[in-house]
């Protein structure tokens, strides 16, 4: 356990910003792996919605996110061949 006041305090802010954040992170990956499996454009459009929405909030990095994007475009693509 941290000793100094401001690590303490660090530990609590992070705590709490991870609580929020993995319901999020959460729900993104569901998405995804709902558009993976059953790849449709509705299914599509949410992932993606959900994907820009976990970058946006900085819960997911750029790569992570484009390599999201282009699993769930690639599932798209091979159901339509």
């Amino acid at each position: 356990m941290a000793n100094i006041k401001s690590a303490k305090k660090r530990i609590l802010v992070n705590n709490t910003k991870r609580a929020n954040n993995l319901p999020k992170k959460s729900v993104m990956k569901s998405s995804v792996k709902n558009a993976v499996v059953n790849p449709n454009e509705n299914t599509v459009k949410e992932a993606n919605k959900r994907i820009d929405k976990a970058l946006k909030n900085g819960i997911i990095t750029k790569n992570k996110a484009a390599r999201a994007k282009s699993r769930v475009a690639k599932s798209l693509n091979n159901i339509s061949k």
